[in-house]
């Protein structure tokens, strides 16, 4: 089952259904040669979690996002990822900084021949093991709900950025190995904060991407 959720949220957060589209189970069913019960409960599990809408008469389908949902979300993972670095100031040890050291080092500040996709993964990380140091499990599961939600719109918005994310990664790593909590907390808050007109630019970029995949499809 595990398997199975991990493979239609992938489908989900990338489109693959396009947003108010119907989602047919059945057809879903057979092409993950699987049967239409655990689809129905995974479509179930991810309409809880915030990922799809549910109609009555009409079933399953993806949510369109409003730029305003988009900003309340970067809103919300400023405010836990702000919360987990001054704990993470508390509780890493300097062997898990130095690890973060490494990775940033090791994922270079330049993109190279990385897809887009591949380098929202790499943020994500960055940002999720951040979340790890603060040893909070709650507040981890909210982050990932939040980067789930919202990767489209940073795949969307991620080309021509790698060298000013890698070189903000590496100030907020410094502030942390310095136990600097209020200088992580606030660099971290200028890292993740989009202006309105930003989100607008990223979905309006993401919807004109998903017309184009409603034209091919029809």
């Amino acid at each position: 089952m595990s398997r199975l959720y991990d493979t239609v949220l992938e489908m989900v957060v990338t489109y693959r259904f396009l947003p108010n589209q119907r989602i047919n189970e059945v057809h879903l069913a057979r092409k993950l040669n699987t049967s239409r019960t655990p689809v129905r409960e995974v479509l179930n599990r991810l309409h809880a979690q915030g990922f799809l809408q549910l109609k009555k008469g009409s079933g399953f389908s993806c949510r369109e996002f409003s730029p305003r949902e988009i900003q309340e979300l970067y809103q919300l993972r400023s405010i836990i990822e702000s919360a987990a670095i001054r704990l993470a100031c508390e509780n890493a040890t300097d062997a898990e900084v130095n690890q973060l050291q490494i990775f940033l080092q090791q994922t270079g500040p330049e993109p190279g021949d990385r897809s887009s996709q591949q380098l929202v993964e790499l943020d994500q990380q960055f940002h999720e093991q951040l979340m790890v140091l603060a040893r909070n499990e709650e507040m981890l599961k909210l982050l990932q709900n939040i980067n789930a939600r919202i990767r489209f719109f940073r795949w969307v918005d991620m080309d021509n950025k790698r060298s000013k994310t890698q070189v903000e990664h590496q100030q907020i790593v410094e502030a942390l190995m310095q136990r600097d909590a209020a200088a992580a907390a606030a660099l971290l808050e200028d890292h993740i904060h989009r202006r309105l007109d930003e989100i607008i630019h990223a979905v309006k970029a993401g919807n004109e991407i998903m017309n184009e995949q409603r034209e091919q499809a029809s």
